[in-house]
């Protein structure tokens, strides 16, 4: 039913709200949603290219370089699947505005920490806000664009954004590390966020789910737990040791929590993560794709950063560029991935870009200190190549199929699966290069470790093998049962009753 927003502006309180908007409005709302995924997710690697220099300013140690990455990753993972359902009890439009505010207002307390816990903080703060903009975003997109081929391409092209953000991260960052130092990586997120606020209130209609979800603090709480302690056990453990009681406590913690989110969530009607999602084998093989991808990309950008700057030397600025040929193939292939997609399906995408992620990963297995630059760059390419076909496939399966009133929902489990990827990337390249320095002075991160590389080829055959499982015949025939199980079921007929004058007879 329609309604007016707060502005005036038609609103729509569930279902497609394409039906009352011109063409060229809805390529204002995708861009308004293109924007906020632009900085929510250059967010995640533009402060790899000032690791180095945030070492030195705060006097941290590699661990704490690992947590200032991952406890933004690590909120957003822990709060995508609560901001999704917020967007679809509150308003999507609502709630959007509200994660500009936090995100930017976080951004800029960033700017300003005196130590290396403030900052980490606060990059808590911003991804308490960025956890309300790409769920609720690409809900938004999904109820705009109703149309398959044209969803596909406006998918696509949001994907493609998500992964140009991600790629073009080091590059702005090194540019901007060199010049005004690390802290002004994160004064760029302001004024994007005040224009985008501005353009929210004026363009983007109001829409929500058609009945309002219940919160779920129980499956809150146990998402939160799960990785948190899988992180913080993945990111101690080469300090504490990998069989250290400590560790290991953690590790049976986080597995305790997951069991208890699944079954807590199998007997909620209104779950925060509704497992009845993933009897849908494209919708948990894009999932599981997008958590391999993502988690190549963390750990690709982390020791690629230490690599360039620590091992061979070269200025923020100097690696940032030596990156761009990855970020401009990250850039083109969504747009590529995202007509192919919409022509022959997600099989063709996954395929090619789980190859490129491996041969990638095989090449930087050989890295070193005087490695000559060509086979680098070569890496680079066929890694940028290889995450740029994975961001359409991945986000269109997700969400097609589904009820358009569980695109909130559906779209926060895919960003949170690319959240998880990016925690665990960071998290487990990073720990398994590390090692203990010599003297006793702690653990370092060693980036040419192969160990780290092969775990990376793992990740790329992964999605090519899932590709190939996940989008045949019967594939598709689960997902269709699936998203029968999320259509009302009429109630049972009850006595027929007749009247007859005064009397009223039960015919049942």
């Amino acid at each position: 039913m329609s309604r007016l927003a707060g502005d005036g502006t038609p609103g729509v309180s569930g279902g497609a709200v394409s039906a009352g908007l011109s063409a060229g409005r809805r390529q204002v709302v995708l861009a308004i949603c293109c924007s906020s995924a632009f900085v929510v997710a250059m967010d995640a690697t533009i402060l790899n290219v000032g690791l180095p220099s945030i070492k030195s300013d705060l006097h941290a140690a590699d661990s704490g370089l690992q947590w200032t990455v991952d406890a933004y990753s690590l909120v957003l993972a822990s709060l995508l699947l609560f901001s999704g359902s917020m967007g679809d009890r509150f308003g999507r439009r609502r709630v959007f505005r509200t994660g500009l505010t936090l995100f930017s207002f976080g951004s800029l307390l960033c700017s300003l920490a005196p130590g290396l816990g403030w900052l980490i903080a606060f990059r808590m703060i911003q991804a308490v806000g960025g956890s309300m903009l790409n769920p609720v975003a690409l809900a938004i997109i999904t109820n705009t664009f109703t149309e398959r081929r044209e969803r596909a391409r406006a998918i696509g092209l949001w994907g493609g954004v998500v992964g140009l953000s991600l790629a073009l991260g080091p590059v702005l960052g090194g540019l901007l590390v060199d010049t005004a130092g690390w802290r002004s990586i994160f004064w760029i997120n302001v004024p994007v966020g005040v224009i985008a606020m501005m353009l929210t209130g004026r363009y983007l209609p109001e829409s929500r789910a058609p009945r309002a979800r219940r919160f779920d603090p129980a499956g809150q709480v146990l998402v939160a737990v799960t990785f948190g302690t899988l992180a913080y056990a993945i990111i101690e453990a080469p300090d504490a040791g990998w069989a250290a009681p400590r560790t290991i406590v953690l590790f049976l913690v986080a597995a305790l929590a997951l069991a208890g989110l699944v079954g807590c969530e199998r007997r909620r009607q209104d779950a925060l993560l509704d497992v009845r999602f993933f009897r849908s084998a494209p919708f948990s093989g894009a999932t599981a794709i997008a958590v391999c991808a993502y988690a190549a990309m963390g750990g690709f950008l982390f020791l690629n950063t230490l690599y360039l700057q620590a091992v061979r030397g070269y200025s923020a600025m100097h690696a940032g560029l030596l990156t761009l040929p990855m970020a401009a193939l990250a850039a083109v292939m969504p747009l590529i991935s995202g007509r192919l997609v919409a022509s022959h399906g997600p099989r063709p995408s996954l395929i090619l870009a789980g190859i490129a992620i491996s041969v990638s990963g095989v090449i930087l297995s050989f890295l070193g200190t005087y490695t000559d630059l060509a086979p680098v760059i070569c890496a680079y390419v066929l890694f940028g190549a290889g995450f740029g076909m994975v961001s359409a496939p991945t986000t269109n399966v997700a969400v097609s199929g589904m009820p358009l009133a569980q695109a909130g929902v559906a779209g926060a489990v895919a960003g949170t699966s690319r959240q998880i990827g990016m925690t665990l990337g960071v998290a487990v390249l990073g720990s398994v290069a590390a090692h203990h320095a010599a003297g006793g002075s702690g653990v370092t991160i060693d980036p040419t470790s192969a160990p780290s590389w092969w775990i990376m080829v793992g990740c790329g055959l992964a999605i090519a093998v899932l590709g190939v499982l996940t989008t045949g015949r019967w594939a598709r025939d689960t997902a269709v049962r699936t998203a029968a199980l999320f259509i009302p079921q009429p109630a049972p007929p009850g006595p027929e009753v007749v009247a007859v004058g005064e009397w009223r007879i039960s015919c049942g």
